[in-house]
């Protein structure tokens, strides 16, 4: 279950970022020639800090891998007042954006963050380019957050967080203390929307509202609080279509046919949740 990712998140950061680079990086991150570091740019650890061909880091960042290694992917860029923590793994192309906080964190390739980010995968081309709270949660693919999203991690009386578990179709314990947002491919919100803990988006869904969606929303499903429809097979493939087209990357008759099979598969989902 995609909870079972933060159990090891951190070690496993450590121990990829180890492997990836084999050895300690030589020098202070301002004499990498092969990077753009600022000047005024705090790093800490150095050794630990690893930078692609052509990553940058913009005035009054702060790097720091005490506590475990940073790896910064090519042509990656940490903005202006950023703060990334290790252990990070930043994939290639991956902005962290002015004034980000950062840590325990994977993103994959083209990635946009900002805001608060900790113990949190991000899979490749996937944003939260605004304010706001994102914590042990697990995004898929191509996924967008819109500005001042929030995830609660955490339950008021400190217990245990259960989740939807699709395949049982029930609610089950994901022996964690801290868990948010998990989000399958494709999948959206709109300003200011509020995720409790533990809750479950799947494929293409497309959410909004004020107040706080269903803990479990089934793939494509369109609305939140207020009530949930289906979201058109038609619609949701020519808006991945053109999503995938800002990333230079094509939407493929292999897609389309993947998420016309998904969509067909989880017909009786969307109508047992949607009411």
């Amino acid at each position: 279950r995609p909870w079972h990712l933060l159990d090891t998140l951190r070690p496993a950061l450590v121990r990829d970022i180890e492997a990836r680079t084999e050895t300690s990086s030589a020098g202070p991150l301002t004499d990498r020639p092969h990077a753009a570091v600022h000047a005024s740019v705090t790093s800490v650890h150095d050794a630990q800090i690893h930078l692609g061909e052509a990553a940058a880091i913009r005035p009054g960042a702060v790097l720091n891998a005490d506590e475990g290694p940073i790896y910064v992917g090519p042509d990656a860029v940490i903005h202006e007042r950023a703060v990334v923590r290790g252990p990070c793994y930043l994939g290639p192309k991956t902005h962290v954006k002015i004034g980000a906080n950062v840590e325990g964190t994977a993103t994959g390739t083209w990635c946009k963050v900002a805001g608060e980010v900790h113990d949190t995968i991000l899979q490749g081309f996937s944003n939260k380019s605004h304010p706001g709270f994102l914590g042990h949660a697990v995004l898929g693919r191509w996924c967008n957050l819109g500005a001042d999203t929030n995830n609660s991690n955490l339950k008021n009386d400190y217990g245990e967080v259960s989740a939807y578990a699709p395949d049982e179709e029930r609610f089950v314990g994901t022996g964690r203390q801290f868990a948010g947002l998990f989000m399958g491919d494709h999948s959206k919100c709109g300003i200011n929307t509020m995720f409790n803990t533990g809750t479950v988006i799947g494929t293409n869904c497309n959410l909004y509202g004020s107040d706080f969606p269903p803990r479990y929303v089934p793939p494509f499903s369109w609305g939140g609080a207020a009530g949930l429809t289906e979201y058109r097979l038609g619609k949701a493939c020519e808006v991945a279509e053109r999503v995938m087209a800002r990333r230079d990357t094509t939407f493929t008759e292999a897609d389309r046919t993947l998420l016309e099979a998904l969509f067909e598969r989880t017909r009786a989902e969307r109508a047992a949740h949607h009411g």
